[in-house]
């Protein structure tokens, strides 16, 4: 246990300084498996750890998606998201911020990502806002809220690494995401209702829209639906595996764009470039992330966690709250994949010892992952915004997510002591 937490500390200290996750992680694990053991079976394993993380044909399901999800973004598909949200929701109350959110749980639900959400949703969103009138707080909040939706909502990227790092059920993870991200979509225009309840002034209703005009723009998001219900279905259904998946969807977004009439020959280039920039960034952070968790399982720790836990004698469900409360008191501080990987080789073990279910554990971490992504002073949400809206103050911003903030509050706690909301989904197309 000691070791464990010489290595804990040596890692955090690391990611203060700057040094990348994927470099701090593997140097950790190499050098603290290496004073366990020795330095040949530490040099084994990296060896190994690397060549298993390169040529793994199930890891080729994250470059598939990444690229599925710059597909989408550059056809400008949100666009159409946008206008039928506007059609159904735009005249009432806060209706511009109810689309931004609507708008961005089904922008998630083909682009996987949350930054990209956000980014993609503030240039869609916040000229409509100003337009009518909108506080900047309200508006700003709710497209960095409905923005990490994208973190949750399948496909999801960090969904896909928990499931590579923990060998859980990708299929099984996908579809204990949706429930829970529909639970943050309803619970986030709760918010606005709120907010523009106590003050009217923050979001005007703007126009009604006719029966014909919404049946209209309907049309405009059968694409997002085609795609979504042809991968998500296809890997629930038992079609094809979600590699299988992630390569139809690439393909098929790849067809979008180009029917959109939005590639270029220089288009591609860069899509393919952020892409393949994007994957090995990632490969490096899985490898990193694999030799620490060797080294963190290698120390025996979790045992030695679960043996205090059974000693002091609570109920299982406090200790899943103090583990919640930890989430959200580290994404304060550390951004979501650093979060993720840290925290996941030490906790998960211990979850699954003490008889919790892994898909269950991967849906309440990821939601505490989000919180963080709009929580001070790390935010990464808040500081997209600031990148694509720059006359907005972070600290306008920081106050308009503070109703969300309460929102993710309530459903990460629904989460963690009603697990039926995650799991009744995979349980019902995967069996228990």
């Amino acid at each position: 246990m000691n070791a464990a937490a010489i290595g804990l500390v040596a890692l955090l200290a690391l990611v203060f300084a700057r040094v990348p996750i994927a470099v701090a992680l593997a140097v950790v694990g190499f050098i603290g498996f290496s004073m366990l053991t020795d330095w040949q079976p530490a040099l084994a394993l990296a060896a190994h750890t690397a060549k298993e993380g390169s040529l793994n044909f199930g890891l080729a399901v994250v470059p598939l998606f990444v690229l599925m999800g710059n597909f989408v973004t550059r056809a400008r598909l949100s666009e159409g998201l946008f206008n039928a949200a506007y059609a159904f929701l735009g005249h009432r109350r806060g209706g511009l911020a109810l689309t931004t959110v609507a708008a961005c749980g089904g922008f998630s639900a083909v682009c996987g990502s949350s930054l990209a959400t956000a980014a993609t949703m503030a240039k869609v969103a916040m000229p409509s806002m100003r337009r009518y009138g909108y506080d900047d707080r309200l508006a700003t909040g709710s497209i960095a809220a409905g923005g990490t939706l994208g973190i949750l909502i399948p496909p999801s990227i960090m969904l896909l690494i928990y499931g590579i790092i923990t060998d859980t059920h990708i299929g099984k993870l996908f579809a204990a995401g949706v429930i829970p991200g529909l639970i943050g979509i309803a619970l986030y225009m709760a918010a606005v209702s709120y907010t523009t309840w106590r003050d009217p002034r923050q979001g005007p209703p703007g126009e009604r829209s006719t029966w014909p005009q919404r049946l209209r723009s309907l049309r405009e998001v059968w694409s997002i639906a085609f795609l979504f219900l042809l991968v998500m279905g296809g890997i629930y259904g038992g079609i094809f595996t979600p590699t299988e998946a992630a390569g139809i969807g690439a393909g098929l977004s790849f067809l979008f764009a180009l029917s959109r009439g939005v590639l270029s020959w220089k288009v591609l280039y860069e899509i393919l470039v952020e892409t393949a920039r994007t994957s090995a960034i990632l490969f490096a952070v899985l490898i990193g992330a694999l030799m620490f968790s060797e080294f963190i399982n290698y120390t025996g720790v979790h045992k030695g966690f679960v043996e205090w836990i059974n000693q002091l004698g609570v109920p299982g469900w406090i200790i899943i709250l103090v583990l919640v409360l930890v989430y959200l008191v580290i994404g304060s501080v550390l951004e979501s994949l650093s979060m993720i990987l840290l925290t996941v080789p030490l906790f998960f073990p211990i979850i699954v010892d003490l008889g919790y279910d892994p898909v269950w554990f991967g849906i309440v971490v990821v939601v505490a992952v989000e919180v963080g992504l709009i929580t001070p002073p790390i935010g990464m949400n808040i500081f997209v915004l600031r990148s694509v809206i720059p006359d907005v103050s972070t600290a306008t911003i920081f106050r308009g997510v503070t109703p969300f903030f309460f929102a993710d509050v309530i459903r990460i706690v629904l989460l963690a002591l009603v697990p039926a909301f995650s799991m009744w989904l995979p349980n019902l197309l995967f069996g228990s």
